[in-house]
């Protein structure tokens, strides 16, 4: 049985602290979770930041003119403040994996607004960190060929000495 190919392969899931772009605006919100309280990406310890966005997580931080200035709405002296209004709910959305039965946003969900811009995910918000597991398996010489400057070998001791000292 062969697994059939989405867009959202090799794609990340939206947190919270990610960051949302319209194509009218000059600023760029952070999304702001509001349809659930109880499921995040990649950390354990459940910090704020890292909430999933789903389908139904429509309003941003800050609110008001979230996106700044918008370019279809000209004044004289430049272009007056968004005045964000989503037209439903988020689109291209991730339905194999889902937050209390709503669909997830990936880095390639667009929202439409009713005044005339597209809305789209500039940062996911999420960020890799190497583990000490991660260190204590690097290879030496690779890791030489890509930064010349870092010596792995006294990395290594010194990321297993502060292992020890932790317990």
């Amino acid at each position: 049985m062969s697994q059939q190919s989405s867009s959202h392969d090799g794609k990340h899931f939206v947190v919270q602290k990610g960051k949302a772009q319209c194509n009218q605006g000059d600023q760029f919100p952070q999304h702001k979770v509001t349809a659930h309280q109880k499921h995040y990406w990649n950390d354990s310890a459940g910090n704020a930041d890292f909430l999933g966005v789903t389908e139904d997580d429509l309003q941003f931080n800050p609110s008001g003119p979230s996106f700044g200035k918008c370019k279809l709405k000209p004044t004289a002296g430049g272009y007056l403040p968004c005045s964000y209004a989503p037209a439903g709910k988020w689109k291209k959305t991730y339905d194999k994996v889902k937050i209390m039965d709503k669909k997830t946003v990936t880095e390639i969900s667009e929202l439409q607004c009713t005044v005339g811009g597209l809305i789209t995910i500039k940062d996911h918000g999420q960020r890799g960190e190497m583990s000490k597991k991660n260190v204590k398996n690097a290879d030496n010489r690779t890791v030489q060929h890509i930064n010349p400057l870092v010596k792995m070998r006294d990395f290594k001791e010194t990321a297993l000495e502060n292992e020890i000292d932790a317990y």
